[in-house]
């Protein structure tokens, strides 16, 4: 095996959520590079969707759903066999795991790099997070929020930094957008505030109103739905209400672009589920100039709310969703103009520490 870079990412199958923008985003980063990309096969019945990413870039479409933790393992301890560099974009705690199983003797600095979007810490992690970094203290750990930086320090790991997560480019659109639209982008799932929204087009069904909304209700990167948002799916299709627009496939990254000019996204979070966790629909919502509704002690709402980029509630029910989409309806040319703000302020090379310990 050559000694290129290695990207793996289980995850990328097609378009859903923002592994291919986050891996994409890196090739661009890492151009001039040799990388090979470890992804996810289409899941069986799914039509394929073709991906290119570049002369630099070969592909293996690696992982399949059920047998993705053995196929890591395996994929891992062929590499780490190898002189080659690897970087894994959404590092959970198991795959850290499974670096300090398979790596025969402790790794030298900045041979695996482990990309960290959140951590539902538990004790049983803690004491985990420890085991590994006495194994592998020289994994480099990049991680979205000073929080988790500092666990991973406090756990034993040498090489850790912040890295945000990495922002799409800003739209320079100067000219007026009206609003046209409430909209809720991303997987329908219970976390995300989904059951939310669809209480939202009840009270809207309920008040013979004329307000636009879009919907996605497409599953998560397993293809699966639970019981509850099931449930939610069929509550709103029964309110049959007409300005509601469903997108029940995953859209392509130019249809889902054009859902955000004009709208106001809604994003009713579960807060400690998102106190840490970034929102990569917050932050392509504002490149668009795309107001947001967020819940109160999320990563979103921090983000909004030092621009006045949207309005943030700290109870996320129907009722105050309407309320917050009437005040941003009132002045959508400045929310817009500070959604943009909002997005320019994040703009630069986020993969710049990551680029920085390749060059060494």
């Amino acid at each position: 095996m050559s000694a290129a870079l290695h990207v793996v990412e289980p995850t990328l199958e097609d378009y859903a959520g923002h592994c291919h923008a986050l891996v994409s985003s890196l090739v661009r980063a890492a151009r001039g590079n040799a990388i090979e990309l470890w992804k996810g096969q289409v899941h069986e019945g799914d039509r394929a969707v073709p991906m290119t990413f570049g002369p630099d870039v070969t592909l293996h479409s690696y992982f399949r759903r059920r047998t993705r933790q053995t196929q890591m393992l395996r994929l891992l301890r062929r590499l780490l066999r190898t002189s080659s560099r690897v970087i894994l974009t959404t590092a959970r705690t198991l795959d850290l795991a499974l670096v300090a199983l398979v790596a025969r003797a402790p790794l030298p600095p900045r041979r695996v790099f482990m990309y960290v979007h959140w951590l539902r810490m538990t004790p049983f992690k803690r004491w985990l997070l420890r085991v590994v970094a006495m194994r592998q203290p020289d994994v480099t750990i990049f991680c979205t929020t000073e929080r988790l930086v500092d666990v991973f320090r406090q756990a034993g790991f040498r090489d850790v930094a912040m890295l945000p997560y990495p922002a799409p480019e800003t739209s320079r659109d100067d000219d007026p957008v009206a609003f046209r639209q409430l909209l809720y982008a991303g997987a329908a799932r219970r976390d995300k505030g989904f059951g939310v929204v669809v209480d939202l087009v009840q009270l809207l069904a309920a008040k013979s109103a004329d307000i636009a909304i879009t919907v996605q209700t497409t599953p998560d990167h397993y293809g699966k739905y639970d019981d509850a948002t099931r449930a939610d799916i069929a509550r709103l299709e029964a309110t049959h209400y007409a300005p509601l627009t469903l997108i029940r496939k995953t859209p392509s990254p130019e249809e889902y672009a054009a859902t955000f000019p004009g709208s106001i996204c809604l994003q009713p979070y579960d807060a400690a589920e998102f106190r840490d966790r970034v929102s990569g629909v917050t932050l392509d919502a504002l490149a668009h100039g795309c107001p947001v509704v967020a819940t109160a002690g999320t990563w979103s709402a921090a983000l909004i709310a030092p621009h006045n980029a949207g309005i943030v509630v700290a109870n996320p029910n129907a009722e105050s969703l309407h309320a917050a989409a009437s005040a941003l309806r009132a002045d959508y040319p400045g929310y817009r103009r500070r959604a943009l703000a909002a997005a320019e302020a994040r703009e630069g090379s986020s993969w710049q520490p990551l680029l920085v310990r390749l060059c060494d």
